[in-house]
């Protein structure tokens, strides 16, 4: 089913609760409709395919389409003695796919609890938390290439993940929406508990079950990033820059509790962004109707009746002291429009 909507607000559709307008919204819950979409002779020309709106900053209006996933199913497709193969639609919940897999005892992602978004977001953006990301558990991903008109799927092998990137941010970029996607989970327990405070707030409810460690990450999420019902944001703006081993060595000779975390190449490894923004002074820092967050310095926050524009200001002077201190380069994790 297609639901089609002209001149419309995007406040709600988007967790920084800009003021914005859209041209044109479609909505869609089954794959197929996009070939109707794009198979007749008004297919939009400018698109842009919009999840849960948690990941994105418009700054201006957007004169195109929005295309809108709404499907929410989950399809077990294989159960073995091992693990479960679940094929997920595009416009469900990350969470809700979460809670899904807890209640059924199903590991992989539950580190990965509380993260806003969809489905359909989560392979573009190879989201992670806590020592897990999406790379992990995906096993195929599902499109509609706009370019070709066809239905095609793509191995986890071949979707090029790295940290918070894909295939779908690079080569694919524009050209594909996202319409359901694939997750291998396990029936054994393994659990993950080596990142940051994690292990504790486990170990404070008990055993490492599956409900145990997603009540611990939900939790300590909940205590660091604000609730977007009340301050507009869109999480973690920032992604942690990734150095060089011995650049990263050689500031914590002068910064001795500065947190490093390995990366897939020994060579290189990943700094925390909201550390050396909190280092800059800047948790707390607001300009006019935004501000970095008091409690959590990678989010900036929309106080109220805050632009695109008033928020791209201010994280442009977050990475411009940033560097001025640190020498090191932030980038925004946030896609702009």
């Amino acid at each position: 089913m297609i639901n089609e909507y002209f001149n419309h607000p995007l406040r709600e559709l988007n967790s920084f609760h800009v003021e914005e307008m859209a041209d044109h919204i479609l909505e869609f819950d089954r794959a197929e409709d996009l070939d109707q979409i794009f198979g007749s002779e008004n297919a939009p020309q400018k698109w842009y395919a919009l999840g849960g709106g948690n990941n994105i900053l418009f700054t201006r209006r957007f004169e195109g389409t929005l295309i809108k996933p709404t499907g929410t199913k989950i399809h077990i497709l294989t159960d073995d003695e091992d693990s479960v193969l679940v094929s997920v639609e595009a416009g469900l919940e990350w969470d809700d796919m979460v809670e899904w897999a807890v209640e059924h005892e199903l590991w992989g992602v539950e580190n990965l609890s509380l993260i806003p978004g969809t489905i359909g977001a989560s392979p573009v953006q190879n989201i992670g938390a806590y020592g897990a990301e999406a790379k992990d558990v995906i096993e195929r991903v599902h499109f509609f290439d706009t370019s070709e008109r066809t239905h095609k799927s793509l191995r986890r092998e071949e979707c090029r993940f790295a940290y918070r990137n894909s295939i779908f941010k690079g080569e694919l970029k524009g050209r594909c929406i996202i319409t359901s996607v694939e997750f291998r989970l396990k029936k054994r327990a393994q659990p993950n508990l080596a990142y940051g405070d994690l292990k504790a707030e486990t170990e404070k409810r008990g055993d490492a079950t599956l409900r145990n460690i997603r009540d611990a990450v939900c939790a300590i999420r909940r205590s660091k990033l604000p609730d977007t019902a009340i301050l507009g944001n869109a999480g973690s703006f920032f992604k942690n820059p990734i150095v060089e081993r011995e650049v990263a060595e050689q500031m914590r000779l002068k910064y001795e509790n500065m947190p490093i975390y390995p990366t897939a190449d020994s060579q290189k490894a990943k700094l925390a962004a909201g550390w050396l923004i909190d280092k800059c002074g800047l948790k707390g820092y607001r300009q006019g109707n935004v501000g970095v967050h008091e409690r959590q310095a990678l989010v900036l926050v929309n106080y109220g009746g805050a632009n695109g524009n008033d928020v791209m200001s201010l994280a442009h002077d977050v990475c411009c002291k940033v560097a001025q201190k640190f020498g090191i380069d932030i980038e925004p994790e946030v896609n702009v429009l």
